[in-house]
């Protein structure tokens, strides 16, 4: 299936492109001129002001300056009251991963705890008081169950070296975002606690998907269909979390790293127009398919959810539990570790139904 709409994604784009400048056009946006790129399923507008299309900031919901991004939504009572809304039996999911050295990592990552001595202190008082630390070594906000922040991604607009022309979330550069020891703007601690009504649209409902496989918006509406919500209204604010089945490869780190399924740029657009709070999925990028049907694109989902709008994203997420019990809709919550000019956070968000 996914070959043909591969093909399909691949020859209605060079159609598009020749339109709208000839063959060669196709050819330079491969070759890296991203202002070549117009017409690309992942770009906006009808200026190349970037590499994403149109300028982006201020963010015309939350206004310039902000750092805070979508969960914004979470400062509104009526939003996390229909979170709370959602619990009906009381059972509560763990959707965070355990942490251990031999999960998953992107990359040269690493996971490295030991526990000094043995025990760590002690003994103290007559009552001979031992205790335990750990130490821990590892890049704390981009591992095992992750959560995305708005300084993670951002993108390139002129050449490589001009601090002004790095753009993150709502117009900020580099200059203004980093620094040796965090970002100076749209550190993790900016962003609210997260409380939202949470839905899961769960893809293995459809088919068994593998590595560059993206859904469409026909599959998000079969998915649906098939958890008989072919007419959910989604709200503002809303977690809409993907399961593509990949949390079945965890233990299998060379499967896991080895590519993942994702959404279609038409997807990706279907689900920002629901203006959800936070997006989640069960692979480590969450809501990108890798390697991305148009190859001249790099985690194209990852930049229009979070570098143009602002929408944070929970990776790694054990799901299967949640289909298992066709809670499809339930009450999320997760709160980032308030690291100070963090790019990211870990810990384990919960879902209640």
């Amino acid at each position: 299936m996914f070959g043909t709409l591969r093909k399909h994604i691949v020859t209605t784009t060079a159609l598009s492109l020749m339109a709208v400048g000839g063959g060669a056009l196709a050819d330079a946006c491969d070759d890296g001129d991203w202002t070549a790129c117009q017409g690309r399923a992942w770009v906006d507008g009808d200026q190349m002001d970037t590499p994403l299309g149109s300028k982006w900031w201020p963010h015309p919901i939350w206004g310039e300056g902000d750092e805070a991004g979508s969960t914004n939504w979470y400062k509104d009572p009526e939003v996390v009251m229909r979170a709370i809304a959602q619990i009906k039996t009381g059972k509560v999911y763990r959707l965070g991963h355990d942490y251990h050295s031999d999960m998953p990592m992107f990359g040269k990552r690493k996971w490295t705890m030991i526990i000094p001595g043995a025990p760590t202190g002690g003994p103290f008082g007559t009552n001979a008081l031992v205790w335990n630390d750990e130490y821990l070594a590892t890049e704390i906000g981009q591992v095992g169950t992750q959560f995305d922040g708005l300084g993670h991604v951002g993108v390139q607009i002129k050449e490589p070296g001009k601090l002004t022309q790095t753009i993150f979330y709502n117009g900020y550069t580099v200059q203004e975002v980093n620094s040796t020891y965090g970002l100076k703007k749209l550190g993790v601690e900016k962003l609210h606690p997260i409380v939202a009504r949470g839905i899961l649209i769960d893809f293995t409902s459809i088919k068994e998907w593998d590595v560059g496989d993206c859904a469409t918006v026909a599959d998000i509406e079969t998915a649906l269909a098939n958890q008989d919500m072919a007419d959910f209204e989604f709200m503002n604010g809303d977690a809409i979390m993907l399961r593509f089945g990949w949390e079945q490869y965890w233990e299998d780190a060379a499967k896991y790293n080895s590519g993942e399924p994702g959404l279609c740029m038409d997807a990706a657009r279907w689900i920002v127009a629901k203006n959800p709070g936070v997006t989640g999925g069960d692979s480590w990028g969450a809501t990108d398919p890798v390697p991305y049907p148009d190859p001249a694109c790099a985690s194209c989902v990852h930049s229009f959810f979070q570098t143009r709008h602002g929408i944070v994203n929970q990776e790694n997420l054990m799901l299967k539990q949640l289909a298992d019990d066709e809670a499809y809709v339930f009450a999320y919550m997760y709160s980032a570790m308030p690291i100070r000019g963090g790019t990211g956070s870990p810990g384990s968000p919960v879902a209640i139904r």
